[in-house]
């Protein structure tokens, strides 16, 4: 193994054994908590070699996308195009590696390639090289192939950028083929759509003809479950319905009197928890994928609402409550047991609660009483508080990427209700949408 790889192996093996072995800055532990506080590797990735001229367009999409999408990963540097040799590898014998490490590049490593027609379809040849180990042969060498179509190139990319991604971060996934479920009233009714991780190929996926809220992936990111008004016994009635990404139907989920919102998935699929007032009080409920065997979790006379399940361990489930007058933090084991407020030690309005992948953090939109809704994260051990957005707007409804390292969040900066992402430490804002009213953003796990 390079020098290169070892060094981004050990940061990250480091990050995750010592996030809170000793005091820090908060937004030291923070980084370090999220892996963004690793070593970043120099990377260069000059344009790929086109074969033809019908590839010359497609490698104009492919190579925007793979820079976009190694810019925004958060765990690496891309070198500045006018630091380039003037000659860009398109095979590995055509690679000099003295050019790229050497001043001005001072590369690490080098992705590069070639897009080509073969047998109708577009291929992408492509590898990853440390010009800093000559000797080795690339860490990457792989072909992608797909369609001749803008979306097809866009995609090819992806795939070679979170490829890199997981081999400079020790075997973390990259994020680049990632969906984000949201809701949009594009149609006139708020429903259920979804988009690339980076705002691109929006399309609706629900089609009640209501309202539509709150979506949220099944943990192999085949299901959706989200809160829709329904009839039930000839009322319109809140209740959970579940979208199947296979087929873009719905899937069979019993119906429940009283209101019923806010599902959240067990790591294991298994389950969901989500609020009802079947029993009288709005409280936190669970049960199995299909709606059966429904058991009542939480039993105070409050709203209880908002459950989210730890995904790491399934043993602990975080939600909102109003118990104590304005609505906080509370967690319990995942059958109801020991409820305890999470305090965040000052007063003002908690919500909209959402586990990091590694089951340590916890973001969540929080007004505080001098302020506007921010999105503010807490290590769940020490309590410690980062706050992650701090302007004039409302963000809301956080929802942690599968790396960790980024979050999606719904905020009213731009004057509407859109989405955005942002790395998980608060930097780099990105809009995802732009037209309609957007909101309730949730990251697909895969």
């Amino acid at each position: 193994m390079s020098k290169c790889l070892q060094t981004a192996f050990l940061f990250l093996g480091l990050s995750g054994i010592t996030i809170f072995a000793q005091p820090a800055a908060a937004q030291d532990w923070f980084k370090t908590g999220t892996g963004l506080g690793v070593e970043k590797a120099r990377v260069a990735v000059p344009d790929f070699g086109a074969r033809g001229g019908q590839a010359q367009p497609l490698e104009t999409v492919f190579h925007t996308t793979l820079t976009s999408d190694l810019e925004y990963s958060g765990i690496l540097e891309l070198v500045s195009p006018s630091f380039y040799p003037t000659k860009a590898p398109t095979i590995p014998s055509e690679l000099k590696p003295l050019d790229w490490s050497a001043p001005p590049a001072n590369a690490y490593m080098v992705g590069y390639g070639n897009l080509a027609m073969e047998g109708g379809g577009l291929a992408a040849s492509a590898w990853l090289s440390d010009v800093r180990n000559p000797g080795i042969p690339p860490a990457l060498a792989k072909v992608y192939r797909g369609q001749p179509t803008e979306s097809d190139a866009r995609q090819l990319a992806h795939q070679f950028a979170d490829d890199i991604v997981k081999l400079l971060s020790g075997g973390s996934p990259g994020i680049a083929t990632t969906k984000i479920a949201y809701v949009s009233n594009h149609s006139g009714h708020k429903e259920i759509w979804v988009m690339d991780y980076d705002g691109q190929n929006a399309h609706q996926l629900s089609h009640m003809g209501t309202t539509s809220l709150t979506p949220r992936w099944s943990p192999d990111a085949s299901k959706i479950a989200f809160t829709a008004y329904v009839k039930y016994r000839g009322f319109e009635n809140v209740e959970i319905s579940i979208l199947s990404m296979d087929t873009g139907g719905l899937l069979a989920f019993q119906r429940y009197p009283g209101t019923n919102s806010s599902p959240a998935w067990s790591p294991d699929g298994a389950k969901l928890a989500f609020m009802s007032s079947q029993f009288g009080d709005p409280a936190i409920v669970v049960t199995d994928a299909s709606g059966g065997n429904v058991r009542r979790l939480t039993h105070d006379r409050a709203v209880d609402t908002s459950p989210a399940w730890n995904p790491k361990t399934g043993q602990q489930i975080v939600f909102v409550s109003d118990r104590g007058g304005l609505p906080a933090l509370y967690m319990m084991n995942a059958d109801g047991s020991d409820e305890q407020k999470i305090d965040t030690a000052d007063m003002g309005y908690v919500i909209d609660p959402t586990w990091s992948p590694n089951g340590q953090l916890l973001a969540f939109s929080w007004r505080r009483p001098d302020g506007n809704y921010d999105i503010y994260a807490m290590d769940i051990g020490s309590k410690a508080l980062v706050q992650l957005t701090r302007d004039a707007a409302r963000n809301e409804r956080p929802s942690w990427a599968p790396d960790g390292r980024h979050i999606v969040f719904e905020s009213t900066r731009t004057g509407t209700r859109q989405i955005w992402s942002m790395l998980a430490d608060g930097s780099n804002p990105r809009q995802l949408t732009t037209t309609g009213e957007n909101e309730s953003p949730n990251w697909s796990p895969r």
